[in-house]
């Protein structure tokens, strides 16, 4: 009888498992989709990159239907325009047709990105908390209503993130969401290059969590972290050789359309000439920018970029790239935090948030590239979001804490209404009405 007293006790109870917030989560990305969808097709001009993306994808749709193009925008790969160019064939060369690709896929970025915090913590709160400060922070806002590469970068790694943050919650699915972390992975780098550092990510995890687990078959144990069930070989199939098959096969079309090509850079160069050409118009010298930037000022938020301001649409609006001043500056904290938090008790949520932050950012430390733009740090700003919803969730434990916890993405969302009309081109008084919103020089 005692034993059995001791086996039902409550301190011998094991604590009750979070439940996953998966219809809060669908619940956010509804919303999410209706604010950025909203208004679409304004401004209704090719605005900032669009003016190399949309003629690009104008070209492919053009040699699709038959007739005879040029291969334009050479210096990226393949995948995100010909995704953009599906969507004028289905919408038509306008400008539903030209952002309503980056728009699914920001939806499925937002998605994604709180599925694969989910998996990776099991935190309800740092989850939900993360839904509310991505959909605020400005950066996904706005790169989900313009017809740029990086948007469906940016979904493809966050899929990938999911894919493999779930393969490691749940092993029984490990194999087919390894599989499709690996598509993810080559989708990613068949939109735009900047996805090399975070591809590599979780193949470098899968190999470190089995040489720190010590197995004497190293490649063939299917024991331990981080997917139980599976072979540090499989891994590598799914991992290593499934992106960059699927990336070679984003370049199958330009073969198809070589013909139609004048000149044709794959027929005449093979893929591995193309990518010597990509790499040679990446890394050359380009004329200075009015808003080019360097990596310190896009980690203090100093330094921002007008994707849009004129008279458009029978008014005056704006589009102001910078992040939410709150969250990004609130950010820095937290992503210390989590790396301390990550290596002395071993939360791998928390570190991999400031180990994805980064190596998303070193890319831009030692890129052959000397012109660059507060846009690329696009995707260390995921992480950066991703490390304050933790640090929120970790602020409950103190006196007074759920109230900062939750104070931190509710501000967040009031300044995202503050900042709204300029960065979702709303017609504004008139052409010194930017003024408003200028809290740093750097921002003009």
């Amino acid at each position: 009888m005692a034993e059995a007293q001791a086996t039902l006790s409550p301190a011998a109870t094991p604590p009750p498992r979070p439940r996953d917030p998966l219809a809060w989560i669908a619940a956010l990305t509804g919303l999410f989709a209706l604010l950025t969808g909203w208004r679409l097709g304004i401004p209704s001009i090719e605005y900032f990159d669009e003016v190399h993306y949309v003629p690009a994808a104008r070209e492919i749709l053009a040699l699709i239907e038959g007739g005879h193009g040029a291969y334009r925008n050479r210096e990226h790969p393949l995948l995100a325009k010909e995704l953009i160019a599906l969507g004028m064939a289905v919408f038509g060369d306008n400008p539903l047709g030209w952002r309503v690709v980056p728009w699914l896929a920001g939806v499925l970025a937002y998605f994604a990105a709180l599925r694969a915090l989910w998996h990776a913590s099991r935190d309800r709160f740092a989850t939900l908390a993360f839904g509310v400060l991505l959909a605020t922070g400005f950066h996904l806002f706005i790169h989900a209503r313009i017809a740029m590469l990086d948007m469906v970068m940016i979904a493809a790694l966050a899929s990938a993130a999911w894919n493999f943050a779930a393969a490691c919650a749940q092993p029984e699915q490990g194999r087919w969401r390894l599989a499709l972390t690996g598509i993810a992975l080559g989708c990613a780098l068949g939109a735009k290059w900047n996805a090399i550092p975070l591809a590599m990510m979780p193949g470098i995890t899968f190999f470190l969590a089995r040489l720190a687990a010590g197995r004497r078959r190293l490649f063939l144990s299917r024991r331990g972290a981080p997917v139980p069930g599976i072979t540090l070989v499989e891994a590598f199939v799914w991992l290593g050789i499934v992106p960059l098959a699927v990336y070679a096969a984003t370049f199958i079309p330009g073969y198809w359309l070589a013909e139609y090509l004048h000149p044709s850079p794959l027929a005449e160069k093979g893929l591995i000439g193309l990518h010597r050409e990509i790499f040679e118009l990446q890394s050359q010298l380009m004329t200075p920018h009015r808003y080019m930037s360097q990596w310190p000022q896009w980690v203090l938020n100093t330094r921002g970029i007008w994707y849009l301001y004129e008279v458009v649409d029978g008014a005056q609006r704006g589009v102001l790239l910078v992040g939410n001043p709150l969250t990004m500056w609130l950010g820095l904290p937290a992503l210390a935090w989590c790396l301390a938090a990550g290596v002395w008790r071993r939360e791998p949520a928390r570190l991999a948030a400031a180990l994805g932050y980064a190596a998303s950012l070193g890319l831009w430390l030692v890129a052959p590239k000397p012109v660059q733009f507060y846009y690329h740090y696009f995707a260390p700003s995921f992480f950066l979001l991703a490390a304050l919803a933790l640090a929120c969730s970790d602020l409950r434990r103190l006196p007074y804490g759920t109230w900062i916890a939750c104070g931190i993405p509710a501000a967040s969302a009031g300044v995202f209404a503050f900042f709204f009309p300029i960065i979702a081109a709303l017609p504004l008084k008139g052409p010194n009405s930017f003024v408003t919103w200028m809290w740093l020089a750097g921002w003009w």
